[in-house]
């Protein structure tokens, strides 16, 4: 028998099988096991046969978005509307996991052509993804950051300074700027409100001012905030699922954003001047206290890399704290754990839904979206108005703005391909059409937290919330004009 012959192109083919574990390239058969092997993920030819895939549009895969929509939004009306109980939040009483966790058994029931092991291997890569990935590192540096600062007494004292040099007569504007900084610098609005409202609901007494609008602007401010902080879950979500730089959102953000909130502070401002003043009252602060915000707050401006304002940030709350006698080793070592496992839901949430949002995919339920948004936009505007209203109906559903964005982001981003949408355009719809959303639903943590802490119903803040109204006016604005 005659030798076989080998060149160097098929020995360098043989090694290749040989170190991936397989024996030849018709079998691929595992070496140890003798069982079929796939190509690894991420491999060139992994790549290539995912981008060649044509996915047949199928309204069927959306099955599981809707069965989450039925628990969790049919659930929260029957127990906010119907089965109300004193002192309950209806839309919390079905975790949002728990419903999630159930449309993620129901994605795994369709499509019986792929075995178990293969819809894994789907969520896996979903899951995986460089930019989930990320966006879960930076939700656990930002719960480190959030229970620090809280502990230390920043947010407190950073909201009293500011109100301790507002003249008395422009309360309820001083109000909503304060409220602005506040939850950008901190990166939340329900924190913000928690810390302010108590503060506008005192102006309100002192100068027998409107109480729902003290709350409400405070409520604006906040939303203001979180679609701008560069530490907002909203904006790690929306930039990340988008794979663009917080610099960039930002500045694209603030064009719509700003305009939005100058407008809301001229109204504000003439009601000052038309309506008495009010005896504000006094607030403690410590300037040592507030200045780490203020420090991180021009970091995130300044487009320094969100992992470093985050850790610079918990490190100067850390010392700042222990020298004004508000932390101790041990408070602020327990303080950075909580604020870490407040972040567990949303981080359980995002891994949930990457997983359900793959297996759909797969399936051909964006395909069927797409294909929905293709019979009323045929230009690039329609396209953005497509993107908008998906995630403002996803926070309608689900009254949660980063749940929506990480719903609608991956579905965003083929529309955004499909239209040549830019993809800080799309970012900042997401972000920024989830906070108008959430800043005017009566059953949203936002308004709940406010009203309960205020006394007042949710639906009675509605005509004080301005800034989100002008908002929206603005993003439809923009998309026409774009």
């Amino acid at each position: 028998m005659a030798a076989p012959v080998f060149n160097k192109k098929t020995e360098k083919k043989r090694k290749f099988r040989a170190g991936r574990g397989v024996c030849c390239k018709s079998c691929l058969q595992d070496r140890d096991t003798g069982r079929e092997r796939r190509p690894v993920s991420g491999t060139k030819g992994e790549l290539m046969s995912t981008k060649e895939k044509k996915v047949r549009p199928n309204a069927a895969a959306l099955l599981p978005i809707a069965l989450f929509l039925i628990l969790y939004l049919g659930n929260g009306i029957f127990f906010e509307y119907v089965a109300k109980e004193e002192g309950q939040m209806g839309f919390y009483v079905v975790s949002v996991v728990l419903a999630f966790s159930i449309s993620l058994i129901a994605a795994f029931l369709q499509n019986r052509k792929q075995s178990f092991d293969e819809k894994i291997h789907i969520c896996a890569r979903g899951i995986g993804d460089d930019n989930i990935v990320i966006m879960l590192f930076i939700f656990i540096m930002a719960g480190a950051f959030s229970g620090i600062a809280g502990e230390a007494g920043g947010a407190s004292s950073t909201a009293n300074l500011l109100l301790s040099i507002i003249p008395g007569r422009f309360a309820v504007p001083g109000l909503f700027v304060i409220a602005c900084l506040i939850s950008m610098a901190m990166g939340t609005s329900v924190g913000t409100i928690s810390v302010l409202a108590p503060i506008a609901c005192a102006v309100s007494k002192n100068g027998n001012l409107l109480l729902p609008l003290c709350v409400g602007v405070v409520v604006g401010g906040a939303m203001f905030g979180d679609n701008l902080s560069f530490i907002s879950d909203t904006t790690i979500a929306a930039t990340k699922t988008q794979g663009v730089e917080m610099k960039d959102k930002f500045r694209t953000n603030i064009r719509v954003a700003l305009p939005a909130a100058a407008i809301t502070f001229v109204i504000l401002i003439v009601y000052a001047i038309l309506s008495r003043g009010a005896q504000i009252g006094e607030f403690d602060f410590n300037i040592w206290q507030a200045l780490p915000y203020f420090i991180v707050l021009v970091m995130s401006v300044l487009g320094i890399n969100v992992f470093i304002v985050l850790i610079t940030g918990t490190l100067l709350f850390i010392l700042v704290g222990m020298l004004t006698g508000s932390l101790t080793y041990a408070t602020a070592l327990s303080s950075m754990g909580a604020g870490i496992s407040g972040m567990f839901e949303t981080m359980i949430v995002t891994i949930l839904v990457a997983s359900i949002a793959a297996l759909m995919k797969e399936n051909g339920g964006f395909a069927a979206i797409l294909a929905m948004i293709r019979k009323s936009a045929d230009s690039r505007r329609g396209g953005m108005f497509g993107i908008a209203f998906l995630t403002a109906f996803m926070d309608l559903a689900t009254a949660n703005n980063t749940v929506a964005i990480v719903i609608a982001a991956p579905i965003a981003r083929d529309i955004s391909r499909e239209y040549k949408v830019d993809p800080k355009m799309t970012a900042s719809l997401l972000d920024t059409c989830s906070c108008i959303m959430q800043g005017i639903i009566p059953y949203g943590a936002q308004l709940l937290v406010a009203a309960n802490i205020a006394g007042v119903a949710s639906v009675s803040l509605i005509p004080f919330l301005m800034y989100p109204f002008i908002l929206a006016v603005f993003v439809v604005i923009s998309i026409l004009m774009s």
